[in-house]
């Protein structure tokens, strides 16, 4: 069972004297859109921790630093989600977080999860996310940067 808890992890990097973000498109069973790197920490890890691993799994990147950001908000679970979590869940957190990345190689998704990757400006990264929370928590990054 599933914690009611859940990172959003935007990875970055500077490049030609300007700050890019890495974006991954889910595949079409998973609805087809674009975001940052998602997942729930496993039972008893820590959200950092979960951030880190699944940065690891969904990228294969290990960032020069990571870090929590004040900003979090609040997701409303789809009826057929519901029996993922304890009884009683209706909603879950969405914490998010920065992940410096240095390496220059292209990341490595996982098929089942992802069908592209690609690294974007601020406001082309703004413009090709769906969810609104997702577009203000890249936001809330950026001021950061």
């Amino acid at each position: 069972m599933r914690i009611p808890i859940q990172v959003l992890v935007y990875p970055v990097r500077f490049k030609e004297e300007k700050w890019e973000f890495l974006l991954l498109k889910r595949t079409e069973e998973r609805g087809g859109f674009w975001q940052g790197v998602t997942g729930h920490p496993e039972q008893k890890e820590k959200i950092i921790d979960g951030a880190k691993r699944e940065l690891l799994e969904e990228t294969s990147f290990i960032p020069s630093f990571i870090f929590q950001t004040v900003f979090s908000y609040t997701i409303k679970l789809d009826e057929k989600d519901k029996a993922m979590y304890p009884p009683g869940t209706d909603e879950l957190t969405e914490y998010v977080f920065v992940a410096r990345i240095d390496q220059e190689d292209e990341p490595t998704i996982d098929p089942y999860e992802h069908v592209e990757w690609k690294w974007c400006s601020f406001e082309e990264a703004l413009e090709t996310l769906l969810w609104e929370e997702n577009k203000e928590a890249l936001k809330h990054v950026y001021t950061l940067l």
